[in-house]
């Protein structure tokens, strides 16, 4: 085994071993420092991936993926399935961000853990059962595999809502696992038409939609499309996505706007994209038009929201449209400005939620009418606050600003008229995101404090700051350096769009 196929192996081995560890451990506290210790653990290998003979991508007569590590054993031979993971410039940025974000959420419940009928302990195992479903995800190379990982998810966050939520976390749980399992229907049947029809479950083979005829591909990108859309989510398959982050808990908004969101985005690119080319182009404006779609409509919920978490919700339906435009291009422009997205948006919303959950824990309620004047009370908090949101409304300098940038630089390089009035709407829903983030600011930052901000302190628990400055210093750097994440994926985007057109 080289060091490069032990550091896949270890990456998902380690929370999965760790969760059992975290159920088999007495005490709840100590339970939660296994689980936390665990969580470091892997973040170790998902860093070190980046090491090695950077082959990037490398497509020869027939589309054949160099990742540069990748393990192939196999699986089922029966049905020639294989267990096939590999890491490349796309996935590498989101295997460290998932790491980074179980550790920080897993480390959160050292100092509160929200109150639920499993305690930290379950809460932790859950978490770290999570990671390994989404790291699963970036790394399978294998369609059926893919499929797989992708569902390990559902369970364990449906229980971390329905646990450890708000008064209505049971509706929230289950609307969440409804629309997820219809997405993983049409998802089941995707992958069932591309394996049949092509023979083979390798997406190193099924790169480019060898194999598969233009009548395939088009069914096989609708349906595969529309399941990615559901995880995105894309209007208007988004419905789930508000309740479930305000009912959440802290954590559990962090890793589902953080990452969760990610497999949907990472999925198009990689398997709809990827496998079904033809398809790609023949629905690509109407992906543009409900990418722009829902831009316009988050920003203007938003502007209507009178609830921190669910206005936050709200946001990331309007900022992963930027992504889905970025997507539905087909440009190298769009497709590394939606894979910087992706890492913004984990970044920056994760450390709005963060920040959310600490204003509800001290004010007992998230209605922004109830949280006026926080910088006279708690600056601290407010300074943070004030941070993720010009960060998240594309301040230049800051992460948020790339993707939704250059998606709408894509849209105008596409050309012709539906692209370029795709790039003017979404360009006007970039305004008003800053627009209610404003608003959000002026709501809850500035004023006289109000009666629930007035019994909020100064201080902030070192706890809590180890958590956010990890968030805090990623904003900024992915801002000032955007090479950190685009100049590996540059290689492996140039060579898949080589393919899809």
């Amino acid at each position: 085994m080289t060091f490069g196929q032990f550091l896949l192996v270890s990456l998902l081995a380690l929370p999965a071993l760790g969760a059992l560890a975290v159920a088999a451990t007495p005490g709840d506290r100590a339970a939660r420092a296994v689980g936390t210790a665990v969580a470091a653990l892997a973040l170790v290998p998902a860093v070190l991936l980046v090491t090695g003979d950077h082959g990037w991508f490398g497509y020869g007569p027939r589309p054949a993926v160099q990742p540069w590590h990748q393990l192939d054993l196999p699986w089922v031979p029966g049905l020639e399935l294989r267990f096939h993971l590999g890491v490349d410039g796309i996935s590498w940025p989101l295997v460290v961000l998932t790491a980074l974000l179980t550790l920080l959420c897993c480390g959160y419940t050292l100092w509160r853990v929200p109150e639920g009928a499993g305690g930290g302990k379950a809460l932790v195992a859950l978490l770290l059962v999570v990671e390994v479903g989404i790291l699963g995800t970036f790394l399978a190379l294998d369609l059926v595999l893919f499929f797989l990982f992708f569902e390990v998810v559902l369970l364990p966050m449906y229980a971390v809502i329905a646990g450890w939520g708000g008064p209505d976390r049971r509706r929230a749980a289950r609307k969440f696992a409804l629309y997820t399992l219809f997405g993983s229907v049409l998802l089941l049947v995707g992958v069932y038409v591309v394996v049949a029809a092509a023979g083979t479950a390798d997406l190193v083979a099924l790169t480019g939609g060898s194999g598969l005829s233009r009548g395939t591909q088009l069914a096989a990108f609708t349906l595969l499309a529309l399941a990615f859309a559901v995880k995105s989510p894309l209007w208007p398959l988004h419905s789930w996505l508000p309740d479930a982050h305000t009912q959440a808990p802290t954590v559990g908004s962090v890793i589902l706007a953080g990452v969760l969101l990610k497999m949907g985005t990472y999925g198009l690119i990689r398997v709809a994209v990827g496998v079904a080319p033809e398809g790609a182009r023949w629905a690509a404006p109407v992906l543009g038009v409900l990418a722009v779609a829902a831009i316009i409509v988050g920003s203007l919920v938003c502007l209507a929201q009178d609830e921190l978490k669910r206005l936050i919700a709200y946001s990331s339906v309007g900022h992963m449209g930027f992504v889905l435009l970025g997507v539905a291009t087909l440009t190298a422009t769009g497709i590394q400005a939606a894979l910087i997205g992706n890492v913004a948006h984990g970044v920056i919303t994760g450390l709005l939620f963060f920040l959310a959950g600490a204003v509800k824990d001290r004010a007992h309620t998230g209605a922004l009418a109830e949280l006026s004047g926080l910088r006279e009370t708690a600056p601290r908090l407010a300074g943070l606050l004030g941070f993720a949101a010009v960060a998240s409304l594309g301040l230049p300098g800051l992460a948020g600003f790339w993707g939704e940038a250059f998606a709408v630089v894509a849209a105008v390089q596409r050309g012709g008229p539906l692209w370029t009035t795709l790039a003017v709407l979404a360009a006007i829903g970039g305004a008003l995101t800053a627009a209610y983030f404003l608003r959000l600011l002026r709501r809850v930052t500035h004023g006289r404090p109000s009666p629930a901000v007035g019994r909020i302190g100064p201080g902030v628990a070192v706890a809590e700051l180890t958590a956010w400055a990890p968030l805090v210093l990623l904003a900024l750097v992915v801002g000032l350096v955007p090479a950190l994440v685009l100049g590996y994926a540059s290689g492996p985007v140039n060579a898949l769009l080589g393919v899809v057109r």
